[in-house]
């Protein structure tokens, strides 16, 4: 039934959906018109806003950009192309590399966001240069897993009320992880997702006339270059695997006393310092990891123009007072029983605009908690209804979708269909959860 059902979706899509930058460019003017018409401001104040907030990303850009970058350096290393591969291998059928990408991306999103992105793509690709399968579905089911990490160790809504002195520490105090990432219906809602996501992937592997495969280019690297035929002193140096070693193992050694002696967690930049120090030393010579950093530049691109957009879109749906509007509607209707699920939806809405859970929480944080004071609603389970929101239609805003497309080789079209199946049905798993259990 998955298979009939997605595939006229994913045809609809592909005919119709633009690409990213186009989606973003949409944005902005549905921002722009919608604090103009539905909060009063002038175009002059919209303008002044979004041109005020447009440089806002510039460092979250950066860090995204080194996800793409390092990430790709990291598996086009020997060592860990034949480790991928050797894996690869296990799964043997079509349907099996489906189920594998899907589980390995949900494992590693659960872990760290950027950490997800990344080796769930890489793995795909290692995937289809072993199996005939549906390259689209493959990306896609490697993209699906991302949906958990709002729910997982990196969730930032929930570290964040759970951090002593926090922004909102006056209204609800502290609320520890075990009433959230830990509590009972969070794992549920995790471990529903972990059984029902591979198998719906699963179902939706096209029929051999529909199979879209991979083309050799797209899964080009480059190789290896033997210091032996350096003849120039420069070029001997840049042949050495010794200037790499004296610099890249010192990097590992930081990241050993960084994680064991200091005991600090993964983010976004330890996960690029870890991607890029084993990527120094397993390349060997500095000429292989340049190499390797003129391919994995080039799927950049995309990162580079939009991110500036969303910041401009972030700044009007704050600063407009567009996403407080669009919260407080849904609180309107919500009680005790119901609040957390309206609070997913709200989030899933504002999260098309405001692409960023710390910059979500804070807009909508002011909304719903007094709300959920009021109603006597549960603070934690709100919290993560926000959470699973912000999480939940990242499987139709491409934002996210951004560097695991550069590393794929494909658009947004692409893989949009399939996540449309993915929207459905996790929200409806996300949702039962949240209200139910």
């Amino acid at each position: 039934m998955l298979k009939v059902v997605a595939r006229p979706v994913v045809r609809l899509v592909e005919r119709y959906l633009p690409d990213a930058y186009i989606f973003v460019l949409l944005l902005t003017l549905i921002a722009a018109g919608a604090a103009m018409l539905v909060e009063g401001q002038s175009p002059m104040a919209v303008l002044r806003v979004w041109g005020g907030g447009f440089w806002g990303l510039l460092s979250f850009s950066m860090q995204m950009l080194m996800v793409l970058v390092s990430g790709y350096l990291l598996a086009s290393s020997p060592p860990v192309r034949r480790g991928l591969t050797a894996l690869a291998r296990l799964a043997g059928t079509p349907g099996r590399a489906i189920l594998m990408v899907t589980l390995v991306s949900l494992m590693a999103s659960w872990i760290n966001w950027g950490f997800g992105l990344v080796i769930g793509a890489l793995f795909a690709r290692a995937l289809a240069r072993e199996i005939r399968v549906d390259y689209r579905l493959l990306i896609a089911s490697a993209y699906s897993g991302f949906v958990v990490w709002h729910g997982g160790l990196a969730g930032s809504i929930p570290l964040t009320i759970a951090t002593p002195g926090h922004f909102t520490a006056d209204r609800i105090g502290v609320i520890p992880t075990s009433e959230t990432l830990f509590s009972f219906y969070n794992l549920a809602i995790l471990a529903a997702l972990f059984v029902i996501m591979p198998l719906v992937n699963r179902a939706m592997m096209p029929d051999e006339r529909d199979i879209v495969l991979v083309t050799p280019e797209q899964l080009a690297e480059p190789e290896p270059v033997a210091g032996k035929d350096a003849s120039l002193p420069a070029e001997r140096l840049e042949n050495s695997p010794w200037l790499s070693w004296l610099v890249g193992i010192p990097g590992v050694l930081y990241l050993v006393v960084y994680f064991i002696v200091d005991g600090g967690g993964l983010n976004l930049n330890s996960v690029n310092f870890l991607f890029l120090f084993l990527a120094m030393v397993l390349h060997r010579t500095p000429r292989n990891l340049l190499n390797s950093l003129t391919e994995a530049i080039k799927g950049g691109a995309g990162i580079v123009i939009q991110f500036p957009f969303y910041a401009g879109i972030m700044a009007i749906m704050v600063e407009s007072g567009l996403a407080q509007s669009l919260s407080e509607l849904f609180v309107s209707i919500a009680d005790a029983d119901t609040l957390p699920f309206w609070s997913f939806l709200s989030a899933g809405l504002v999260n098309l605009f405001v692409p960023s859970g710390g910059g979500q929480w804070a807009v909508q944080a002011p909304v719903m908690l007094p709300a959920a004071q009021a109603l006597g609603a549960d603070v934690g389970r709100v919290a993560m209804g926000v959470a699973w929101g912000d999480a939940w239609t990242n499987l139709l805003q491409p934002f996210w979708a951004l560097p695991v497309l550069a590393i794929a080789g494909l658009g947004a079209r692409d893989i949009m269909g399939f996540c449309m199946i993915h929207l459905v049905i996790t929200g409806v798993v996300i949702g039962a959860g949240l209200t139910f259990l």
